[in-house]
């Protein structure tokens, strides 16, 4: 069966690849540069690392730094809008997934007429004609994958939608480690998770590839056993190393072969609750997979043995179980709640966690197991009472 492949057109990835912002900004003669950060970044000083050679350069440097977490739609439409009144030429995103998400949306929405809302995946009229600015992606977490993928998410009243169009690939990707040495434990752990459940996704998912195996199984690998170390050492040079270019590797994958059942339910974790969605995955993640393990057996014993344990001994069915031990260990070393009710997440709110999660019809697609509603209600309840439940009959 005939796949279609899409990769970012430019990469850099390896410590000390910043060092090729300049040359790539040059290429494209970005003379009025839109830099899109957050302010905690601003703050303690990483824009610098971008700022002054292009200053240097004696380029104008437009920065926008408002961006937070899980951006609502609002922060979207104000971007775009900043970016068309200040005529921008070039937009260079530098940040976390929610930062690189917007740099996207400004580079091409502020080419293209109406608002932000009307470029929807589930509710908008218009459609995406025209490729925008060009943009420069620098991821300074490992986890989004953000820097390689179409789609820009937003959240919404109580629930997440996305704005997506291959011409929201950035033209050019800086995947650098060392600008992640600064990021906190807690978000080293959420990010990492995030990047493992899409490496995870894409492997599983329906319209794996066996391009999209190869890259989401080398993500695995690495992220699995360097996500510890990271967390307890976020100096660990190796650790970061590894971390960075697993989640640039799940990027593509999952870029290629799609998220399915742990993103729709997490979606509205972060709509409804506002929980960062790497840690909004990384609970629903052992639930989901235990769910839908029948369904996909053997691709979790290969997920197991990648982890770094060994299957050789053990039938299908018994390392697939093991897996998603494996997998809860994980998110409890890391120190991410392993339950609905460690978010503080009552039990009354399932029914409309549940009633969101329905409308994620472009990530239920692509799972290997077919989630109705009841099962969706199911892996919530299994999720609000930590307890590992599997479909029945």
């Amino acid at each position: 069966m005939a796949e279609k492949i899409t990769f970012t057109p430019v990469s850099y990835t390896g410590w000390g690849s910043l060092q090729f912002l300049e040359q790539e900004v040059q290429r494209f003669n970005g003379r009025k540069i839109l830099l899109v950060t957050d302010p905690f970044l601003h703050e303690m000083g990483l824009t610098k690392k971008v700022i002054e050679p292009l200053e240097a350069l004696g380029l104008s440097i437009q920065i926008y730094s408002k961006v937070v977490p899980e951006p609502p739609l609002a922060v979207g439409e104000e971007l775009v809008d900043f970016a068309r009144r200040h005529e921008s030429d070039l937009v260079i995103g530098l940040g976390g997934g929610s930062a690189l998400d917007l740099a996207k949306l400004a580079g091409v929405l502020s080419v293209h007429e109406g608002n932000v809302k009307d470029y929807l995946n589930l509710t908008g009229t218009r459609s995406i004609d025209k490729k925008g600015l060009p943009t420069i992606l620098i991821p300074t977490t490992s986890g989004t994958g953000s820097e390689v993928t179409n789609i820009s998410v937003l959240s919404l009243e109580s629930t997440k939608d996305v704005v997506t169009h291959d011409y929201l690939l950035a033209d050019v990707a800086i995947v650098d480690p060392e600008l992640t040495l600064t990021l906190p434990p807690k978000v080293t752990a959420a990010t990492g998770v995030d990047a493992l459940t899409h490496a995870i996704e894409a492997y599983i998912s329906k319209n794996a590839s066996p391009v999209s195996d190869a890259l989401a199984l080398k993500a695995i690998q690495l992220i699995s056993q360097a996500i510890r170390t990271a967390v307890q050492d976020g100096t660990n040079k190796q650790a970061r190393t590894d971390m960075s270019y697993g989640s640039y590797l799940a990027g593509l994958a999952f870029f290629n072969a799609g998220v399915a059942g742990v993103h729709a339910l997490a979606y509205p974790l972060g709509g409804q609750f506002h929980i960062a969605h790497g840690d909004s995955n990384a609970v629903l993640l052992p639930y989901v997979m235990g769910y839908i393990r029948q369904s996909c057996e053997k691709r979790m014993k290969d997920i197991y043995d990648t982890m770094g344990f060994s299957s050789a001994h053990l039938s299908q069915v018994d390392a697939s179980y093991k897996c998603i031990d494996e997998l809860k260990r994980l998110v409890e070393d890391v120190g991410i709640p392993s339950s609905l009710k460690g978010f503080n997440i009552t039990e009354e709110a399932l029914e409309g966690l549940t009633e969101d999660a329905t409308k994620q019809k472009r990530l239920l697609a692509r799972s290997p197991m077919a989630l109705e509603r009841a099962d969706i209600f199911t892996i919530y309840k299994a999720a609000y009472d930590s307890v590992i439940v599997e479909k029945r009959g």
